[in-house]
């Protein structure tokens, strides 16, 4: 297969103009992809379901292909370490960007050039369980060059039991005792905030008669309606921005919205708006602590709307879930979560601009199910499931980490 494949790929090459540098030569690749037979695409097609069935074979997470900084080779993350794959062949960087181009259509290959950036979803059947396996990919530029990440997406959903959230998280988290407000789900890139979201959505699509909408960029786990009706809407596809996909819900029955991530000020205001009308909202950011992410929140409004931001995410805040993947004794990965539950203390530190206060209120609220990302990582320590080497590096606050570890 990789001859044919490389023979395919010096075939193309041969003609392309020596003159041609950087992306002008990618905008020549796309403009003449078309040149390229069926046959030759469905080689190419070929070769990346096997590289992707070798990703899953191996427990990788994520995987890299092209752009400079790939130095010819695919990489995976396994366990978190992310390393070349040596047995696989070396890629030129022409060849990586067509092995890439052919896993678009012409739209999206226009829209790469035009954006410089994608994001999309890639299916495939693993011919040994023969199952569909679904990946979360990004297409991008590296130094002029086309690169690809790809992240697997799990064929099921991850139980909600399995988090062992303390039953006043449970009940804030459930529609059936809280019909509105606002949860977060907060972490940095790679840190299971979308399984934790398909977790909630799963808990909900078996117990609850509702309709949640989910809008994401792009759709991951595909729910099967259960219990409740479950709609994906796909921001670039089904609805063009996550803000238009939250406005436009309110027309369409909701009772639970499911925003893949709040990017920016329209969409923060988009879901506190639908939150306060009296709809259950979830959603993502980009924070490692409860306290950033209340901070990000109002930060990204314009200075004049920070106050009225700031009452109405008092209002309809109702818990955040900040999580973070630790390495194990055994090189494995296991989750550890910081806990806000908003009470009357929390929604009076938010309207009164003291966040800085809501750690040492999260810190003291064990008994009402919340616990500081500290806590958690001394629990696991405590548990021999992590190093110490480990809780000292992934906690927030290290003096804070030094102080309960000693205590």
């Amino acid at each position: 297969m990789i001859d044919d494949l490389k023979k395919i790929f010096a075939k193309f090459l041969i003609n392309v103009p020596a003159m041609l540098l950087g992306q002008d030569r990618t905008s020549y690749f796309v403009e003449k992809f078309s040149q390229f037979t069926n046959d030759e695409r469905v080689l190419m097609q070929k070769f990346i379901v096997k590289v992707l069935t070798l990703m899953i074979e191996r427990e990788a997470s994520d995987i890299e292909i092209g752009g400079s900084g790939s130095d010819g080779f695919t990489w995976m993350r396994i366990f978190g370490k992310k390393e070349r794959v040596i047995d696989l062949p070396k890629f030129t960087l022409d060849e990586a960007a067509l092995l890439i181009l052919s896993m678009l259509n012409e739209n999206q290959r226009r829209y790469l050039m035009v954006t410089k950036s994608i994001d999309f979803s890639y299916t495939f059947v693993y011919e040994r369980k023969m199952e569909n396996v679904r990946f979360r990919a990004t297409c991008y530029f590296d130094l002029d060059h086309i690169t690809l990440n790809m992240r697997a997406i799990a064929s099921k959903a991850r139980t909600f039991e399995s988090y062992e959230f303390h039953p006043a998280l449970t009940k804030v988290l459930s529609h059936q005792y809280f019909k509105y407000g606002l949860t977060l789900v907060t972490g940095i890139t790679g840190s299971g905030k979308s399984a934790t979201l398909d977790a909630i959505i799963d808990y909900h699509n078996k117990l609850d008669a509702t309709h949640i909408i989910i809008i994401s960029s792009p759709i991951e786990y595909v729910h099967k309606s259960d219990k409740s009706i479950v709609k994906h809407r796909e921001v670039g596809k089904d609805v063009l921005s996550f803000k238009e996909g939250v406005t436009q819900a309110l027309r369409q029955d909701p009772d639970i919205i499911v925003i893949g991530e709040m990017r920016d000020s329209d969409t923060i205001m988009a879901a506190l708006e639908v939150a306060d009308t009296g709809h259950k909202v979830f959603s993502t950011l980009h924070t490692s602590s409860a306290v950033e992410s209340i901070d990000r929140i109002v930060a990204e409004v314009h200075p004049t709307e920070q106050e009225r931001v700031r009452n109405r995410l008092a209002d309809v805040l109702t818990s955040i879930i900040s999580q973070k993947l630790v390495t194990t004794v055994n090189g494995k990965l296991i989750l550890a979560k910081e806990i806000l539950i908003v009470n009357a203390n929390v929604r009076a530190a938010i309207k009164n601009n003291n966040t800085s206060e809501i750690y040492m209120m999260i810190n003291q609220g064990g008994p009402a199910g919340m616990n500081t990302l500290e806590q958690d990582l001394k629990r696991l320590y405590l548990m021999k499931k992590i190093s110490l080497d480990s809780a000292m590096a992934f906690a927030n606050n290290k003096t804070r980490m030094q102080q309960i570890l000693s205590a």
